[in-house]
């Protein structure tokens, strides 16, 4: 199997999903690329506004627009935090042109316990076909995110096998 591919425990349930470019690792750093090799608990969820899909999520999904980021500067205060656009440290703009961020989880890496340079922004989200790399998240096809939703609640155990 490609190292940049895995599968995912969601409940009782086994899917394929995109890892990070940097493959799995149990020594997360901030831009590396890797997907933490960990049990991350579902916190919260998010989804693109507007969008008429009905989610089913097992949570409620808030909705992000033009003005959602999500902070990855180390030695700024909200590191590892949503965040209000414009921001001047360096984000992530959580409302994107593509289909990845149409629906997100935002898993429990490096956020209830926050340490500087431990990595950010750890989220299950939607797949671009053929499942390449991720910037270090967990993304599962489209079909198999919507399958996976009921049983995404805040607790809920995202575990890369």
């Amino acid at each position: 199997m490609d190292p940049l591919q895995g599968l995912v425990r969601i409940g009782p349930l086994l899917f394929r999903a995109a890892l990070g470019r940097g493959g799995l690792t149990s020594r997360k750093r901030e831009g590396d690329g890797a997907t933490p090799f960990a049990r991350m608990p579902v916190l919260a969820g998010f989804r693109r506004a507007g969008m008429p899909d009905r989610d089913n999520a097992g949570l409620r999904l808030s909705r992000v627009g033009s003005r959602d980021g999500w902070c990855d500067a180390p030695t700024h205060p909200s590191y590892n935090r949503a965040v209000r656009l414009p921001f001047r440290a360096s984000h992530e703009t959580l409302l994107r042109d593509d289909v990845l961020y149409d629906f997100g989880f935002v898993l429990d890496w490096n956020l209830r316990s926050r340490r500087r340079g431990l990595g950010s922004a750890i989220f299950l989200h939607v797949a671009k076909p053929g499942h390449p790399p991720t910037e270090g998240c967990i993304a599962l096809s489209r079909r198999d995110m919507l399958v996976a939703m009921p049983l995404l609640r805040r607790g809920t155990v995202v575990q890369v096998m």
